[in-house]
């Protein structure tokens, strides 16, 4: 029996603009378990990218609890959480946030700078990272030598090259055409059949999120239930 690497408990999220308060997640409950594929989809405004964010503790809840690998990230402060981040998460951006004046090598080793590797130990991670993306040839080059889905395929690999607890990806595949769009989906399922990675992705694309094991729902900040299933 797997274990869940992700609890969402009770969760409620809400911003403020201007004097108004406005509610984006209601009650959330939720578990994923280790090694799983779930795709959120829903409407533009039903929650989906603050699910994630919580997930991955780039925001934080108003009330609930977020566990992930028996971590409760609600509890930890803004240094603890940034931390955890670097060393539990892997981000796989629809824009890829490549620094355009670093190399591929050099924009995939960056979450490493935060660890106590070596240097060369740091080229170890990196250059199997890139291996694994089929972009070791192309490590020198610069963001704007390479082609949107070569550029996402790098942010690919700056996610995995921690070994992070989880991958959250947002709309990983939204700037790329169908082509290349295609690839990365393929590379995403890879790393979840392959190499048991957590995969925790949001999208708009019904072809991508079949490429989940589990879809879920969002709708007006709830869960609107299990719709679709790959496996038994």
């Amino acid at each position: 029996m797997k274990k869940p690497i992700v609890k969402l408990i009770n969760v409620n999220k809400s911003y403020k603009k201007g004097n108004r308060i406005i509610p984006v997640l209601f009650n959330i409950n939720l578990e994923i378990v280790e090694g799983e594929f779930i795709a959120f989809m829903g409407p533009s405004g039903s929650g989906k990218t603050t699910l994630l964010n919580l997930i991955a503790g780039l925001d934080i809840v108003d009330s609930g609890k977020v566990i992930v690998d028996e971590v409760d990230i609600t509890n930890l402060g803004e240094g603890q959480l940034s931390r955890w981040r670097a060393l539990n998460v892997g981000f796989i951006f629809q824009f890829y946030n490549l620094i355009p004046v670093l190399t591929a090598f050099e924009n995939v080793e960056l979450p490493l700078l935060l660890t106590g590797l070596s240097k060369l130990e740091r080229r170890e991670h990196v250059e199997m990272a890139l291996n694994i993306v089929n972009l070791i040839e192309r490590m020198d080059h610069f963001p704007y030598q390479l082609s949107g889905g070569e550029q996402q395929r790098v942010s690919i690999a700056r996610a995995i090259v921690t070994d992070p607890t989880i991958i959250v990806a947002d709309e990983p595949t939204g700037d790329l055409d169908k082509i290349s769009a295609n690839e990365i989906l393929d590379l995403i399922e890879r790393l979840n059949k392959e190499f048991n990675k957590t995969i925790i992705m949001v999208t708009h694309d019904p072809n991508a999120a079949k490429k989940a094991r589990i879809i879920r729902r969002l709708e007006k900040g709830s869960l609107n239930g299990l719709y679709f299933e790959t496996y038994p």
